[in-house]
Formats: C-alpha cells, structure tokens, sequence
C-alpha cells in the first residue's frame, strides 16, 4: 500500500475527528449558552433548530459543489470555515446573533460532513477494502474528547466564550493542514449530460432512507436520553449525565470492529441485524425501571446502532462512479432524521409520556431491518485495481 493512501487514510480519520470535536463542544456546552444569554429552553431549541436547517440545507446542496470541486477542495476550504463559524458562536451577543451563527455553523459543519465522506469513500474505494465505519470511530473519538474536555473547562469555570474560542483556533489550521494530503475523486472519461448527473440511482434513495432512521435514532439518544434517566427511570443527576458518554463508548467500539464484521458478513446481513439489535435493545431500555439496566442499556444500543449510517454512506458512495454527490443526498436525508427526531419524540412526550415517546425507536430498528432487505445482496464495491488516485479531477481510468 503506498505511503500517499496511508497519509488519506489517516488524514480522513482526523478529520473526522476534528469534526466531532468542533460539534461535541457547541452540544457540550448547550447548558453555559443559555447561561450566558439568559434564554429559555424554547429559544435553546430554537437555536439548534436554526443549526440543524442550516446543516440540512447545505448538505442538500452539495451535490453540484461535490460533482464539480471534489471533496479535497471542499475540505480545503470548508473545514476552516467550520472553525471560523465556531468562533462566530462563541463570541455571539445576543439570541438573534447566537441565532444566525449557529446556522453558519450548521451549514459550514454539513459542508465538511459531506466532504468527509466523499473523502472518506474515495480512500475507501482506493483501498478496496471497507474502511468507513473506522474513519466514523474517529467522530466518537472526537464526541468524547469534547465531553471530557468540555467537563475539565466546566470543573475549572472556564466560560461558554472561551471554551468554544479555544477549540475553534485549534481547529482552523489544524482542518487546513490536514487537507493537504487528500486524494482527489477520479472523475469519468464518458460525458453524461446535465440531466444524467443529477439524477441518482434509487439504491441512494433508499439508502437514504436508512441512514434517516439511523440518525433518528441517534438523535434520540443524544437529546432524550439523560431526561429519560432521570425524570422517567429516576437515576440520580450525574448518573444519568453518563448515559449519552456511554452510549458514545458503545458506537466506538462497534465502529472499531465495524469494518472487518462487514467484511465477514456483508453490509446487507449487518445493517439487517444492527436494526433488529437497536429494536431489541430500546426495547429492553424503555420497558424498564431498572437504573442499571436503563443505563447499561444505552452501551447496547450504541454497539448495535454504530454502523449503520457509516455504511449507508460507504455503501452509496459506490453506487455511482463519483461518490460525491450520493453521499450528499444520502447524507441529507439522514441529517432530516437527526432534525426531526427530537421534535417527534418531543411532540409524542407532550401526548403521552417519554417512555412511549421513545418506542418510536424500536420501530425505527424494525424499519432499517426491513429496508435493509431490498439492498443487494453482493455489494459493488471498487477495488484498488479498479480505481487508482489520480490527479486533481482527471478521468477515470478503469482497468481491464
């Protein structure tokens, strides 16, 4: 394997995890915002609304930036703007302004979630061998490095403004200099009018429609978990503060493992059986009124949760010759998952209570087990041999 993979490879999987870093610290320190502001938990909500369109938005439009620039370049230049946008958040005066920036961030942050990807992909493709579920580790890696850093910042009073300054002028150069040793996508030699290129084989579609769920169900966990513990199961405070870092534990080490269960398995077989695990596992969580089960419970779910947007995303950045623009659609309806769950399971709450709310869940994992089934059952994979890195956005050469 050459050096030049080695060094993507490797480049990939930090950016992944300078990417969970940037974002872990913006959720870790939702608490220090509305402190810092003196806002209510509606306009807490309706600033992470505002970041969620924004990421929704910018994702759904990548598809033509994608076709035409290539993740490199996109990386290139997004990766610092994301930085950029964090520092916006820090330093943000007032609600209206908080507002407006976490939408750039939002939108600077699915940029480079898109970007990364197609990074991700075209390293994955040059290997030939699958590798995404390891660079989405790296995200887990970043997620729990910002909690505990973020729970150092917090021990020591170290304030909303300069915990978020801190990270965002690590980040930007650090994003820059990683991009430096990315590959380009190869683009084909035959030509495909306008219309060809942004239509998408329905295989993305319905990819898509797993990694919604996915991502619903993710969102869920990271919203509702720790008032679930608490007010709903009756866990102690800083108990239930360990129910989203655990569950974070459980994704890292099933994506850690990831790679070489789908190459012993089969991305088919595995999405199947992660979804019907995530069922089963919700299930067992929200039927209790056990503390310990409920939180071992939330390590469960993340294992059997973990790969499955990673190779919905790997598995559609395979599904056309360019994987860019399938993974920004994939991507888009994923993050429309991650958007909209809370809201759901808040409106259900309000309805019901949050232990029914939550059995949205269960059905979700019965769904991607379901969709699942209609994906083929050998995967198209490229091989090194098939596709070989080369210059900036020349043509694809395909071997005999």
């Amino acid at each position: 394997m050459s050096r030049a993979l080695r060094i993507a490879r490797n480049r990939a999987i930090l950016t992944f995890v300078l990417a969970g870093l940037m974002c872990g610290t913006f959720t870790v320190r939702i608490p220090a915002l509305a402190d810092k502001l003196g806002i209510s938990e509606a306009s807490v909500g309706v600033v992470l609304l505002a970041w969620g369109v924004g990421a929704l938005v910018s994702m759904q439009s990548m598809r033509g930036v994608m076709a035409r620039a290539g993740s490199r370049a996109v990386l290139r230049v997004g990766a610092p703007l994301c930085a950029a946008s964090l520092f916006g958040v820090a330093v943000a005066p007032s609600l209206a302004w908080m507002v407006v920036a976490a939408a750039l961030f939002g939108m600077f942050f699915g940029t480079v979630d898109v970007a990364m990807n197609a990074q991700g992909s075209t390293v994955e493709r040059a290997y030939g061998r699958p590798l995404m579920n390891g660079m989405h580790a790296g995200w887990c890696v970043g997620a729990i490095s910002s909690g505990l850093l973020g729970t150092v910042a917090i021990s020591l009073g170290v304030s909303f403004t300069a915990n978020l300054v801190a990270v965002a002028l690590v980040s930007a150069p650090a994003a820059f200099l990683l991009s430096g040793g990315f590959l380009p996508e190869p683009v084909a030699t035959e030509p495909t009018s306008g219309r060809a290129r942004r239509r998408m084989p329905a295989l993305v579609y319905l990819l898509g429609a797993i990694a919604f769920g996915a991502f619903m169900i993710e969102g869920a966990v990271a919203d509702w978990n720790g008032l679930f513990l608490r007010d709903t199961i009756g866990a102690p405070e800083a108990v239930a503060a360990l129910g989203y870092p655990i569950f974070e534990a459980g994704m890292l080490a099933a994506r850690l493992a990831g790679d070489r269960l789908r190459t012993a398995f089969g991305a088919r077989r595995l999405i199947i059986a992660s979804g019907l695990g995530t069922a089963a596992t919700f299930a067992l969580v929200i039927s209790t009124s056990s503390v310990a089960v409920a939180v071992g419970g939330m390590v469960l779910i993340g294992l059997t949760v973990a790969t499955v947007s990673p190779m919905a995303i790997s598995l559609a950045g395979t599904a056309t010759r360019d994987p860019g623009p399938a993974i920004a659609q994939t991507g888009a309806m994923g993050y429309a998952g991650l958007l909209l769950g809370p809201v759901v399971i808040g409106f259900l709450t309000d309805a019901a209570t949050l232990r029914v709310a939550l059995g949205i869940t269960v059905v979700l994992g019965v769904f991607i087990a379901v969709t699942a089934r209609f994906l083929p059952r050998t995967e198209a994979r490229a091989t090194g041999a098939e596709i070989r890195p080369l210059p900036d956005r020349e043509p694809l050469k395909v071997a005999a």
